[in-house]
C-alpha cells in the first residue's frame, strides 16, 4: 500500500485516528505494516480506505500515480478538507461561485 502513508499524512491523520475514522478493528501496528508493505489488508479494508481518501484502490496500492481525476492535471494530492471545498464549490450555481470569489479576493486583499 505504497500511498497509504502519504494520503494519511496529507490528511493530517495519525495511524490510530485513521483506524477510528474508518471504524476498523485493527491495531496501529497493522496500519504500520500496511504502510511499509509488510502485509496487505483484505479487499474490503482497501476499498474502505480508498473511499475515505477519495481515491482508487489502484492509487492506494501504488499501481497509478493519480488518486483523483484532478490529480491528472496537477500531481497534488488534496487533503480531505481541500477535496470537501472543491466538492462544495462544484455544487454552487455560477452566481454563487462569483460571490465566493469576491469574498476570497476581499480576504486576500
Amino acid at each position: 500500500m505504497k500511498n497509504l502513508r502519504q494520503l494519511r499524512e496529507k490528511s493530517e491523520l495519525s495511524q490510530q485516528k485513521l483506524i477510528d475514522e474508518l471504524n476498523l478493528s485493527l491495531s496501529q501496528s497493522q496500519i504500520q505494516n500496511y504502510e511499509t508493505g509488510k502485509y496487505q489488508p483484505d479487499i474490503q479494508t482497501m476499498i474502505k480506505m480508498a473511499e475515505y481518501f477519495g481515491t482508487s484502490v489502484d492509487h492506494l496500492i501504488g499501481r497509478t500515480n493519480y488518486g483523483r481525476k484532478s490529480d491528472i492535471a496537477s500531481d497534488n494530492v488534496l487533503t480531505k478538507t481541500e477535496q470537501d471545498l472543491m466538492d462544495r464549490y462544484r455544487r454552487l450555481i455560477n452566481k454563487k461561485r462569483k460571490a465566493l470569489f469576491a469574498v476570497l479576493e476581499a480576504l486576500e486583499g
